[in-house]
């Protein structure tokens, strides 16, 4: 068998379970109990310095 024909059964079967698996532990991982407060901290960014504009770097 050629290289190509080697990376596609390997990229149609091992990958494809491997990256939904990735993408169930990231999932969970952002839906786990107890990270609200974080994703809420990360959500008000934009909103921190609301009452005055942050400073030049000057």
């Amino acid at each position: 068998m050629d290289t190509y024909s080697i990376m596609r059964a390997f990229a149609d079967s091992w990958f494809l379970i491997a990256m939904f698996v990735f993408f169930i532990g990231a999932a969970i991982f952002a839906f786990r109990p107890g990270s609200k407060k974080v994703h809420d901290d990360i959500a008000n960014i934009p909103f921190r310095h609301e009452d005055k504009p942050a400073g030049d770097r000057d």
